[in-house]
């Protein structure tokens, strides 16, 4: 491994800008960076943006050796655990599909608040603790959270009542919250910009891909109801899962984290790995610190990409809030049995997984596309829940309505194609962190709105239900359009003004670097670039 290889030093032009009017700013930054409470302290010398900004520079293959290296260690474990999460999260529309709400005495909208307390807890801690990632070790912070879900799933077998079941789904709620963007920011904080959007999407095929390990693992326990007709196989799919999120969890304790915390790291390997991500032109990996910087938490109020984050989370998460809880139950209703829509789902499973495939590949070779992902996504599921909601539940449709379910699919990409965007579009950490929150406020409140407007007096086809689905879509179209517009606009109004000063590209690489150390937002720094 080799060590610093060269200097890049502050150009005397851009230094003498920064300084103008900041000694304060500047003072706070050389404290803050050498805090003992910041975990990556030293890694880079934040110093360095004071007076001159020091920054190792190390070969292409061993930057591509480091990624090797991350991407072992790092994808699988995340992948898994993201796997975990959102069959804990969904699993309750299986179980209902096995005498959930019989065993439990359920009626009425009762099993539809199962979900949507799930996502008012997850509301209300979501701030909180995307706090809490900030300033404590990330990866500790998540690794507990996940051993403490584990524990709320293993609980929910041995519920007896709505009473039960709901409080447990709220506990639920309340650990689940931080697993989304807690990832985010942790590819954020090992990963360059053109990167995000295939890293994010591994984990985020876990959706799918574990989502075909567990169907087949939860068929095999519902089968136990035809050797043993007492016993109650939802109980025991609940005992499984729970276990193994809590041993995943465990295991995370040990290897999941930022590059300044994990072990598995060299003290020159931090080094490097946070001197690669300084081309984000947001700063490093440093958590633990305390500073809360209100200056950018209006400038969030003032940002129109801001408003379109969380709204599009919300167009996106009431489809997801209803399939999540109603998917199953409206499988049924086309003609199938239990066991059938648990093989059902594999199919799907299979197919999303090779759609985030394709789609991670293509953003990694070619810049700018995300933004034209999430739109053509929208598209089959706006056809495929208008099919669900036309179509009669006969026999001689149940094929074709289980088709424009399989439509649904794609959807999914819409929102966490999103998520990536703000570790590559958001600068500065105080609004980073808002941006996340407010991202996954409107993801919460869009789950909760799905579930509820699947009402049992609708069923058995829930035409209102599945019609406010498609409506959304068409609206999630129009938004990210508009979203991308003004990106484009940003875009080109900033390259436009660095060419009549005269601005080279790679001088004005350096320049963004430099301001993104110094906890600067993308308003604030006007070097940055926009991923579209």
């Amino acid at each position: 491994m080799a060590t610093v290889s060269e200097v890049t030093t502050l150009p005397a032009e851009l230094k003498s800008t920064i300084d103008l009017g900041h000694e304060n700013e500047k003072k706070e930054a050389f404290l803050e960076a050498n805090d003992s409470d910041s975990v990556a302290a030293g890694q880079i010398d934040a110093s360095g943006c004071i007076n001159n900004l020091i920054v190792p520079v190390y070969t292409e293959e061993e930057y591509k050796k480091l990624k090797r290296k991350v991407d072992k260690y790092l994808l699988p474990l995340m992948w898994l655990c993201y796997g975990i999460q959102q069959t804990d999260k969904t699993s309750i529309g299986t179980q209902a599909t096995f005498g959930l709400r019989e065993d439990t005495g359920l009626v009425g909208q009762e099993y539809a608040w199962l979900t949507t307390v799930f996502y008012i807890t997850y509301m209300c801690f979501e701030f909180p603790s995307n706090i809490i990632l900030q300033r404590y070790m990330m990866g500790r912070t998540l690794s507990i959270y996940m051993i403490c879900w584990g524990v709320v799933v293993l609980c929910i077998g041995f519920a007896k009542n709505f009473t039960q079941l709901i409080t447990l789904r709220a506990l639920q709620g309340m650990f689940e919250c931080c697993i989304s963007p807690g990832f985010i920011l942790v590819v954020g904080s090992w990963y360059t910009t053109r990167e995000h959007a295939s890293r994010a999407l591994v984990f985020q095929s876990a959706n799918a891909g574990f989502g075909v390990i567990s169907s087949l693992v939860l068929y095999g326990i519902g089968t136990i109801e035809f050797r043993n007709p007492e016993l109650q196989a939802w109980r025991y799919m609940s005992y499984f899962l729970g276990i193994l999120t809590i041993l995943v969890g465990c295991l995370c304790l040990f290897l999941l984290g930022t590059p300044s915390e994990v072990r598995w790291l060299s003290p020159e390997e931090k080094k490097m790995a946070n001197a690669r991500i300084l081309s984000n032109n947001t700063g490093h990996d440093r958590t633990g610190v305390k500073k809360w910087r209100w200056k950018q938490a209006g400038e969030c109020l003032q940002d129109p990409c801001f408003w379109f984050a969380g709204l599009n989370a919300f167009l996106s998460s009431v489809p997801n809030g209803g399939l999540t809880t109603f998917g199953s139950i409206i499988n049924t209703t086309f003609g199938f049995t239990s066991l059938q829509v648990i093989l059902l789902d594999i199919p799907r499973s299979v197919f999303s997984v090779l759609y985030f495939v394709l789609i991670g590949l293509v953003t990694s070779r070619k810049k700018n596309l995300r933004m034209w992902f999430m739109m053509f996504s929208t598209v089959p599921p706006f056809c495929g829940f208008l099919m669900m909601a036309l179509l009669p539940n006969e026999a001689q449709y149940k094929w074709v309505k289980w088709g424009g379910y399989f439509m649904t699919v794609p959807f999914v990409i819409s929102l966490f194609l999103a998520w990536t965007l703000i570790p590559s579009n958001t600068a500065g950490r105080t609004k980073r962190t808002l941006t996340s929150s407010f991202t996954f406020v409107g993801y919460c409140v869009g789950n909760m709105t799905g579930s509820q407007i699947f009402r049992s007096v609708d069923a058995p086809r829930y035409i209102s239900g599945t019609t406010a689905c498609a409506v959304c879509f068409g609206l999630q179209f129009l938004l990210i359009l508009c979203w991308r517009v003004l990106y484009v606009v940003r875009n080109r109004r900033r390259d436009r003004k660095l060419q009549e000063e005269g601005v080279s590209e790679e001088e004005r690489i350096l320049r963004g670097k430099t301001m993104g150390e110094q906890d600067c937002t993308d308003f604030e720094n006007p070097y940055f670039r926009y991923t579209l």
